[in-house]
């Protein structure tokens, strides 16, 4: 398993080079004041004025300095060295106070001290992640009594399907050993680079279990028949402005899905 993780490790530094770059993040729109949150996270989360927020996963940390614009205490958790360096200079240039963090979500609890009203993550984590019980039960240890974890993220089914979005090419189910993709560039932008890529699969149903095994209360689970558009998704069509669905699945396929859970 760390030989997985190690790799994917590897690919996320050399994306964060590549990311940095890219059009797709717009770094220079982000410093002069852009927030990085999509509508739907603004509004399920709601007010973060005053609250911690612990953000898992936050690359090197658009969304979690968005939050800390919005008033939240911030602190940012990412496994790769250069997403979280990245992150730490960008706080430090643009004057945001905010905490990050280079670790492994399982190791976590071992290397954060505190509680926090909201765990946040969002947008293509839990393919990185081997094993969900323990990523719930991480996010479990962090929560304060009747804080809330919030997801936002891109549903496993349209996550079945290959580049072209015209057959299912990956399974639904989860395998105990990843699936091999070879990464040339990233998602956000072609890059002079290979490196392979190791995802797990997860179908919702283990997603909302591992939450609520972790004794976390469900407040609310949607699906979303459309996602978030851009220029990475070859087979995407825009509908409206920043929304697209995958060509010839219009109102077919649930897109993206969003999950809240409190900590009673």
């Amino acid at each position: 398993m760390n030989e997985y993780v190690e790799k994917n490790r590897s690919l996320w530094d050399a994306w964060t080079r590549l990311h940095e770059r890219s059009r797709f993040y717009d770094l220079e729109s982000f410093k002069a004041g852009r927030s990085s949150l999509k509508p739907l996270e603004i509004e399920e989360v709601g007010d973060v004025a005053g609250k911690s927020l612990l953000h898992l996963q936050c690359h090197f940390g658009q969304d979690t300095l968005s939050w800390a614009r919005l008033g939240a205490e911030v602190t940012g958790v990412d496994f790769s060295d250069e997403a979280v360096s990245l992150a730490r200079s960008l706080a430090a240039e643009l004057s945001i106070p905010a905490r990050f963090l280079r670790s492994d979500i399982y190791d976590l609890p071992r290397a954060l001290d505190g509680r926090f009203d909201i765990v946040f993550t969002s947008y293509g984590v839990l393919s990185w992640l081997p094993d969900l019980d323990r990523w719930a039960e991480v996010i479990a240890h962090f929560l304060k009594p009747g804080g809330f974890f919030y997801i936002a993220e891109f549903h496993p089914l349209v996550g079945m399907l290959n580049d072209e979005g015209t057959a299912f090419e990956y399974p639904y189910f989860h395998r105990a050993r990843p699936t091999e993709i070879e990464s040339r560039g990233s998602y956000a932008g072609p890059g002079d680079f290979s490196l392979p890529e190791f995802n797990w699969e997860h179908p919702l149903s283990d997603v909302i279990n591992a939450v609520l095994r972790a004794g976390l209360r469900l407040e609310f689970l949607h699906e979303f028949d459309y996602a978030w558009h851009s220029g990475a998704y070859r087979a995407m069509d825009e509908f409206e402005p920043g929304k697209g669905r995958l060509r010839g699945q219009w109102g077919l396929l649930p897109h993206m899905f969003s999950l809240r859970a409190r900590r009673d």
